[in-house]
């Protein structure tokens, strides 16, 4: 997942393809069933969705690490 962050790929239905792809070429069974890949594509996308908000949370504190917490001082 961080090799597709890293590129800008977007949570889509062609990036879970991908990610599946990948796994298939390293010797991961996913069953041929198109309602199994479909549910495995619809959990890799959640995963992969959860993955980006981290970075992108972590990217953006590095980005303002004085800022308070809670927004403002008051």
């Amino acid at each position: 997942m961080a090799e597709l962050y890293s590129v800008g790929k977007q949570v889509n239905k062609e990036t879970a393809d991908e990610i599946i792809a990948g796994l298939e070429a390293m010797g991961s069974y996913i069953p041929t069933s198109e309602a199994v890949r479909r549910e495995y594509r619809n959990v890799l996308l959640k995963e992969y969705e959860e993955f980006i908000e981290v970075h992108e949370r972590e990217k953006s504190e590095k980005a303002a690490p004085d800022a308070p917490e809670g927004g403002t001082s008051q």
